[in-house]
């Protein structure tokens, strides 16, 4: 039940940012435990201005191609399903769209399940939903 925000800049060609969308989420179902249809995204795109990134902290050579992919997600996760997670998602990214495993950059936050309302106004109970 993760919601994913992935930052690009703005340039990119519509099967670019369609190869980068399901490459995130084959990632978050191989390595994260995500069900395949539980793909819930926002695609932001950034004029050059808007996406300040440094290049080389932390990492880097970072280039035009960096993308920032936030992920909030109300299931705990191990540190180990983490690292699995990063590793894959670049695997992934760098045979399409092409991505350089340099260019992602990843943050996970979780929440706890009554910080989700799924639909309806209804906070979530997700833990006790799944065993209805």
């Amino acid at each position: 039940m993760p919601m994913t925000r992935i930052s690009l800049l703005k340039g990119k060609p519509q099967s670019y940012v369609k190869a980068l969308s399901d490459g995130v989420h084959r990632a978050l179902v191989e390595a994260f435990d995500v069900p395949p249809d539980d793909r819930f995204q926002v695609i932001h795109q950034h004029e050059p201005e808007e996406l300040v990134f440094d290049r080389n902290y932390m990492g880097g050579p970072r280039s035009d191609d960096y993308v920032l992919i936030c992920v909030t997600a109300g299931k705990p996760r191990s540190t180990s399903m983490k690292e699995a997670f990063y590793r894959r998602l670049t695997e992934v990214l760098a045979e399409s769209p092409g991505i350089h495993p340099k260019d992602v950059m990843v943050i996970i936050s979780m929440t706890s399940f009554d910080g989700w309302s799924f639909s309806g106004g209804v906070v979530s109970l997700f833990p006790q939903e799944l065993a209805q």
